[in-house]
This record gives C-alpha cells, structure tokens and sequence, in this order.
C-alpha cells in the first residue's frame, strides 16, 4: 500500500519537470500568401502527322478471291479482317491483263492502294502466282 504514494511523489516532480520544459504550441501562420501561379506547358511534338498526299489508303494482305470486278483481300496480320474493294477502271482494265496470265490465286501476297470514303481499289500492288 505505501508503494503506491511512493510513485506518486516520484512522478510528480518529473511531470512538473516536463511541463515547464514545454515550448508553447502556437498555429503555424506563413504570413504573406502567394498564389502559385501554373504555366500550361506547350505540348511537345515528336514526330508530326504527315498528310498522305494521294489521299489514298492501303490494305496489306493476302488474296482471297479476285476478278475483274472486285477483289476480296484478308488482312496481313488479323485473320478475321476481310475487306472487299470494288475495282476502278484502270484497275479493272490491269485485273484483265492479270487474270490472261493466271489471275492471284488464293494466298497471293497484295497490297491494294484504296479510296477510303467508297472503298475503290485505285492500284493493286503484288506479285500473281503462277497458275495451274
């Protein structure tokens, strides 16, 4: 029972100690506040888009079917894109001269320079197979 006034005298002169150690806590106030005022940077350009200037797309692939009217090319590297270009008039006019050789055969490496607002196969790029 006298162990408990025993740490109570002990303790108090510690406390009175550390409170009077204690710096008083006042807000942190900066003063004077500027705003921070953000520049919006100027984007970077790293390599600028260059306009085709035949306005025409290409079409990378392999011959599925071809004849004077149209040909039906399935794409290089995703077996599930199949596209149909009708031909234009030069290009039908070439079609014919290929198709007297042999025609593309099915699996015909092509690329097919097109019209992308009607789909209309301009010039045909590639190599026909030799035929049967």
């Amino acid at each position: 029972m006298k162990l408990f006034p025993r740490l109570a005298g002990l303790s108090l002169p510690a406390l009175a100690l550390a409170a009077l150690s204690c710096s008083s806590v006042s807000a942190q106030d900066p003063g004077i506040v500027t705003p921070i005022v953000v520049d919006t940077a100027v984007p970077i350009i790293v390599n600028a888009v260059k306009p085709k200037p035949t306005g025409l797309a290409k079409f990378d692939g392999f011959v599925m079917n071809a004849n004077i009217a149209q040909i039906t090319v399935r794409a290089k590297g995703n077996d599930l894109t199949i596209q149909t270009f009708t031909l234009s008039q030069e290009a039908a006019t070439k079609m014919q001269q290929t198709i007297d050789k042999g025609g593309f055969q099915y699996g015909d490496k092509v690329t097919v320079l097109y019209d992308p607002g009607s789909l209309k196969a301009v010039k045909i790029k590639g190599r026909p197979s030799k035929s049967l």
